[in-house]
C-alpha cells in the first residue's frame, strides 16, 4: 500500500489497463488514453450512492452465473472490509467492480446508458470496458500532446459535482441530430441535453460501419448541411486549414482554451483566427461567430472562479455561483457529446463527411440555444456585479421580466437557487426567531449591542436595500415583527412557550423545487404563510402582555393619575398637599409627600385599584430654581419596567411628566379661584359695614368673574376636547391593534396630540408663554385680594373692638370715649381709608395686565392653524368684551386720555347709544348672572344701592342670548 500511495494516478490507471487487458504498457497506450478521456469527461448518470444496493447486485450477478461459492466469499470479504477503515470510498470501488463485470458490448440498465455509449466509442481491438468516474476533475478534448495542458486548464473551473437539470429544462436537441432516430421514451426525454445528444449521434459497433455509409445520402437537415466536404487530417496537404481542424479548435474555444489556429486576443478581448492562416472568408466568419461562446464561457467562468472562494459573497452569492455552475455543466455535457461524436469519426477513419458528421455550420445551428443561454448568464454576471444577499436576488428577479419564455424560464430557475438561502433565513426567523446572517445578506438586521429593554425598538431593523423585489414592504414588515415578537417573548417576557406552539411551522424551502413553487405563488401560498405566522405570533404576544403584565390596566392608570382623570383623588390630594406646597421648594421632603400621597389613595376610590398599579405610583420633585414653591416642583410619577417599558418608554414618560405639570398648574388655577370665590362669599356680609370698600370689592368681583370664566373654558377645552377625545381614539386603536407596533404607534400619536393641543410643542411656545402669564396674574390677584381682606378684617376687628369698649363704658355709666380716643380712632380710620385708593389702583393695574394678556392670547388663538384653538377663542370672548376693550383702549391712547380718567357727563349730554346702554345695563346684569348660574358659577351680586355694575362693552342683548 505504501508503494501504491507513492505512485501518481496516471501510473495507477495505466497499471489497471495493463491488468485488465493483459498487455504491456506499450500495447495499452490507446486504451490508456481513452481511459483518461473517459475519467475526465462529464458523463454523470444519476445513480443512487448505496453501498448495500451495489453489493447486493454483485451477489445477485454471481448467483445468476451459478457462482454461489464466490458470492459467499464476496459477502464475507465485504463484511470484513466494512469493519476496517482502509478504504474511504467503498461504494466507488464496488461500483467499478460491477461495471467491469458487465459486457461492454451489451447495454445494461443496471450500469446506465453511458456504459453503452463508451462501449460503442471503444475500438474492437481495445478489449477494455469503459471507465466511469463520478467526480470528474477535467474535460480533456482533443490532441494527445494537448491532453496534459487541457486537463490542467479545465481542472480549475471549480466544477465539483454534476447535477441534472430538472426545473426549466436544458437546450432542446437539434432536429438534425434526431432525424432517423426511434422515438424517445419518457425516461430518455427527461435526460439532460448531453445524454440525449449522446444517444442521437450515430454509433456503429465496427470501425468499418462509418465507411459503408452512402456517399450521397439525402439531406435530413437544411440544404447547407447536406453538402459534401472533404475533410483531411493533415493541414499541410492543400495549404489551407481544413474544416476538421477548425472543428477541433472550436471545441477547445468553447471551453475557453486557445486552439491551434483560434486564439484569444488580449488587446481586443475576443477570439480571432491568425491573419496568416489561409482560410476561406465564410469559414473565418463562421468561426468568429462560434468563438463568441468561448468568450461568454470565459466571462461566466471568471466570475464564478473569483466568487466561489470569496466567503464575503455569502450564501446567496454562492447559490448564484452554483446556479452558474449548473448551467455550465449542462453546457459541458453538450460539449462531451460533440467530442464523443468527433472521436468516433476519428477512430473509425471517417474521411468523407456525411449528413450526421460534425461541421462548422452544424455547430452553428446546434449551439444557437446554448449561445443564447450563455449570453443571458453573461448579462446576469454583469448586472449582479457588486451585489450580494437580497440585493442580488432582486437583480436576478428584475432580469427575469422579459417576453422571451426560454430566457424567463432560465432566470426563474436561477432565481429559485439564489432565493433558497433567503427563504431559509426567512422561515427560520419567523418560526424559530433565529437569525444567523453571518454575511449580512438577509433583510432583517440585528444589533447585538442593544440591551433587552430596547430590544423591540432598536435591536432589530430592516435593511431596505436587502429586501428582494419579489417581497413587498408590507410582507417584510410583517416578517420583521414575527421574529421580533418571538425574541421579545423569550428575552423580555421570559415566556418559555416553544415557537411551534405559538404558530404551526410550515414546510421550509429546503429544496430548489420548494423555492420555485413558493416563488411562483408569492401572492397566494407565500402570503398565507406570512399572514398566519404574523397573526398567531402577534395575538399571542398581546395576550401575554395583557394577561401577565396588565398592559391595558397600566394604560388606564396613566390616564387616571398622570392625566388627572381620577377627580376625587386629585382634589383630595390638593387639599392635603396645600399646606406643604405653599412652602419654599427647598424645605420639602419627598418622604413627607409620599405619606400624603398614600393617605389620599386610602381616602378615595383609588384604593380599589390593583395593588400592582398603586405600588408604581410615586412622588417626584423637579429641579428647584430660586424662588420656587412646592407648587412649582411637585409632580406625580409612575414607575415602569419590564415588558411594559416597551410601550411606556423614557420619552413617553417625559411627555407624561410635561402634560402632568401643565394640567397640575391649570388645576391649581381652578383651585386658587375657588379659594378666591370662597373668600369673597365669606367676607361679603362682614364688610358691608365698611362702605368705603365697596368699589374695591366690586373690582375684585368683576376681575374674579373674568378669571373664572377663562379658567373654566380652558379646563373644558383641555378635559373634553383634548384629553377625552384623544383618549377615545387611543382606546379604539388599542382594541383594534393587531400587533405591538400598532399599540406603540397609537400611544405615540396620543401623546403627540396632547402635547400639541395643550400648547406644549415648539409651534405653540408663544401661546404657552402667554397662558403662563395669565396664570401668574391669577396668583398675583389672589395675593392682592388676600392682602385687602386681611387689612379690611383687621380694620373691622379694631372698629368692632372700639364699639364694644364704647358700649361697655356707657353701660358702666361713663363716657363712651374721650376726645383723645375719638381723635385717635378717626385718625386710624382715615389712615385706612387712605390705603383704599392704593388698593384700587393695584386692582386696576392688575385688571389691565390681565386683560392685556388675555387679548394677546386671543389674538394668538385666532391666528392658530388648529381649528379647535380658534373655536376656543370664540368661547373665551363670546360677547367680544376683550375685543371692544382693546378698541376702546386704542381710541383712548389716540385721543391722549387714559382709560381710567373719571367721566363727568350728565344725562342730557349722553348720546343715543349711551342712553341705550344705560337703560339696558340692569337687564344685561341680570342675564349675565343667569348665564353664570347656568355654568354652575355663583358670584356675589349684592352691591350697594348706589353702585351699578358697569361693563366696558356695549354688547347688545343678542350677544348675551347667544
Amino acid at each position: 500500500m505504501a508503494t501504491l500511495d507513492q505512485k501518481s494516478p496516471n501510473v495507477l490507471l495505466q497499471s489497471l489497463c495493463c491488468r485488465i487487458t493483459g498487455k504491456s504498457e506499450a500495447e495499452v497506450a490507446h486504451q490508456f488514453q481513452y481511459a483518461v478521456r473517459v475519467i475526465g469527461s462529464n458523463y454523470a448518470p444519476t445513480i443512487e450512492r448505496d453501498e448495500f444496493l451495489v453489493s447486493e447486485k454483485i451477489k445477485k450477478e454471481m448467483l445468476r452465473q451459478r457462482r454461489e461459492a464466490d458470492a459467499a466469499l464476496f459477502s464475507e470479504l465485504h463484511r470484513k472490509l466494512q469493519t476496517q477503515g482502509i478504504l474511504k470510498h467503498r461504494w466507488s470501488v464496488l461500483y467499478l467492480l460491477l461495471s467491469l463485470s458487465e459486457d461492454p458490448r451489451k447495454p445494461s440498465g443496471r450500469v446506465g446508458n453511458y456504459g453503452a455509449l463508451f462501449a460503442q466509442a471503444l475500438p474492437r481491438d481495445a478489449h477494455s470496458t469503459p471507465f466511469y468516474c463520478t467526480r470528474p476533475q477535467s474535460l480533456a478534448l482533443g490532441y494527445g500532446e494537448r491532453s496534459g495542458a487541457l486537463t490542467a486548464s479545465i481542472g480549475t473551473s471549480g466544477i465539483s459535482s454534476m447535477g441534472v437539470y430538472t426545473l426549466n429544462g436544458p437546450t432542446p436537441t437539434p432536429q438534425s441530430l434526431l432525424a432517423g432516430q426511434p422515438p424517445q421514451s419518457a425516461a430518455a426525454a427527461s435526460q439532460p441535453l448531453g445524454s440525449r445528444l449522446a444517444w442521437t449521434l450515430p454509433m456503429s459497433s465496427t470501425p468499418s460501419s462509418a465507411l459503408t455509409l452512402p456517399a450521397m445520402r439525402p439531406a435530413l437537415g437544411p440544404p447547407a448541411l447536406s453538402t459534401r466536404v472533404v475533410r483531411t487530417r493533415r493541414d499541410g496537404d492543400t495549404g489551407e486549414v481544413s474544416e476538421a481542424a477548425l472543428v477541433r479548435d472550436i471545441l477547445y474555444v468553447f471551453q475557453g482554451i486557445d486552439g491551434k489556429f483560434i486564439k484569444l486576443s488580449a488587446q481586443e478581448n475576443c477570439y480571432k483566427i491568425d491573419s496568416k492562416v489561409v482560410l476561406h472568408k465564410s469559414l473565418r466568419d463562421t468561426c468568429s461567430r462560434l468563438a463568441e461562446l468561448g468568450w461568454l464561457h470565459n466571462k461566466v467562468m471568471k466570475f464564478t472562479d473569483a466568487r466561489s472562494v470569496d466567503r464575503a459573497f455569502g450564501l446567496v452569492g454562492q447559490s448564484f455561483c452554483a446556479a452558474l455552475h449548473q448551467e455550465l455543466k449542462e453546457y459541458y455535457r453538450l460539449l462531451s457529446v460533440l467530442h464523443s461524436q468527433l472521436q468516433v469519426e476519428d477512430e473509425q477513419g471517417v474521411i468523407v463527411c456525411t449528413e450526421n458528421s460534425l461541421t462548422l455550420r452544424r455547430l452553428l445551428v446546434w449551439m444557437y440555444d446554448p449561445r443564447v443561454r450563455l449570453k443571458t448568464l453573461a448579462a446576469l454576471v454583469d448586472y449582479c456585479q457588486g451585489r450580494k444577499g437580497g440585493e442580488l436576488a432582486s437583480a436576478v428577479h428584475a432580469y427575469g421580466k422579459t417576453g422571451d419564455p426560454q430566457m424567463r424560464a432560465l432566470v426563474q430557475h436561477i432565481l429559485s437557487l439564489v432565493s433558497n438561502p433567503i427563504l431559509n433565513f426567512l422561515y427560520r426567523w419567523i418560526y424559530d426567531g433565529e437569525l444567523e446572517d453571518t454575511y449580512h445578506e438577509f433583510f432583517v438586521a440585528s444589533d447585538p449591542n442593544v440591551k433587552a429593554d430596547r430590544l423591540w425598538h432598536d435591536k432589530y431593523s430592516l435593511r431596505k436595500c436587502m429586501i428582494p423585489s419579489f417581497i413587498t414592504m408590507d410582507q417584510a414588515r410583517k416578517v420583521l415583527l414575527i421574529g421580533k415578537s418571538i425574541n421579545f417573548l423569550h428575552q423580555v417576557c421570559h415566556d418559555r412557550t416553544p415557537p411551534g406552539k405559538i404558530t404551526a411551522a410550515s414546510q421550509s424551502a429546503d429544496t430548489t423545487k420548494d423555492a420555485a413553487e413558493l416563488l411562483s405563488d408569492l401572492e397566494g401560498a407565500f402570503q398565507e404563510k406570512i399572514d398566519a405566522a404574523y397573526f398567531d405570533t402577534s395575538k399571542y404576544l398581546l395576550d401575554v402582555l395583557n394577561r401577565n403584565y396588565l398592559l391595558l390596566e397600566h394604560l388606564q392608570a396613566m390616564r387616571r393619575y398622570l392625566l388627572l382623570g381620577q377627580g376625587d383623588f386629585i382634589r383630595h390630594l390638593m387639599d392635603l398637599l396645600k399646606p406643604e406646597l405653599v412652602r419654599p421648594a427647598t424645605t420639602l421632603y419627598q418622604h413627607n409627600l409620599t405619606g400624603i400621597l398614600e393617605t389620599a389613595v386610602r381616602a378615595t376610590n383609588a384604593q380599589f385599584d390593583n395593588a400592582e398599579i398603586l405600588k408604581r405610583l410615586d412622588v417626584r420633585l423637579l429641579e428647584v430654581s430660586s424662588g420656587d414653591t412646592g407648587w412649582d416642583v411637585f409632580s406625580l410619577d409612575y414607575h415602569v419596567e419590564g415588558p411594559i417599558a416597551t410601550v411606556f418608554t423614557r420619552d413617553c414618560m417625559g411627555h407624561y411628566l410635561r402634560v402632568f405639570n401643565f394640567l397640575w398648574r391649570a388645576k391649581r388655577m381652578e383651585y386658587t379661584l375657588t379659594d378666591i370665590w370662597k373668600g369673597q362669599m365669606c367676607n361679603a356680609k362682614l364688610l358691608k359695614t365698611m362702605p368705603e370698600l365697596s368699589g374695591a370689592l366690586h373690582q375684585c368681583h368683576i376681575l374674579a368673574s373674568e378669571m373664572v370664566h377663562f379658567i373654566h373654558q380652558m379646563q373644558y377645552y383641555i378635559t373634553f376636547e383634548v384629553l377625552e377625545c384623544c383618549w377615545d381614539e387611543l382606546w379604539n386603536k388599542v382594541q383594534q391593534a393587531q400587533d405591538l407596533d400598532h399599540i406603540i404607534a397609537a400611544h405615540e400619536v396620543f401623546l403627540d396630540s396632547i402635547i400639541s393641543r395643550c400648547l406644549l410643542d415648539n409651534n405653540s411656545r408663544s401661546l404657552l408663554n402667554q397662558l403662563r402669564s395669565i396664570f401668574d396674574q391669577i396668583i398675583e390677584f389672589q395675593r392682592v385680594q388676600d392682602s385687602l381682606y386681611r387689612s379690611a378684617l383687621e380694620e373691622l376687628t379694631l372698629r368692632l373692638q372700639y364699639e364694644e369698649r364704647k358700649k361697655q363704658r356707657e353701660a358702666e355709666g361713663q363716657w363712651g370715649v374721650t376726645a383723645e380716643q375719638e381723635a385717635e380712632e378717626k385718625q386710624r380710620i382715615q389712615e385706612f381709608q387712605d390705603t383704599i385708593p392704593k388698593m384700587r389702583s393695584q386692582f386696576r393695574i392688575l385688571t389691565d395686565c390681565y386683560q392685556g394678556s388675555v387679548q394677546q392670547f386671543l389674538v394668538l388663538l385666532m391666528t392658530s392653524t388648529d381649528e379647535s384653538l380658534r373655536f376656543l377663542s370664540f368661547r373665551l370672548d363670546f360677547n367680544e368684551h376683550y375685543r371692544f376693550a382693546q378698541t376702546q383702549g386704542q381710541r383712548a391712547e389716540a385721543a391722549g386720555v387714559t382709560r381710567h380718567q373719571p367721566r363727568s357727563t350728565t344725562v342730557k349730554h349722553l348720546t343715543g347709544r349711551q342712553r341705550h346702554r344705560q337703560a339696558t345695563q340692569p337687564l344685561e346684569h341680570w342675564m349675565m348672572t343667569s348665564w353664570r348660574w347656568a355654568n354652575q358659577q355663583t358670584f356675589s351680586t349684592s352691591y350697594p344701592d348706589d353702585v351699578i355694575p358697569r361693563r366696558s362693552d356695549p354688547a347688545p342683548l343678542w350677544a348675551f342670548l347667544a
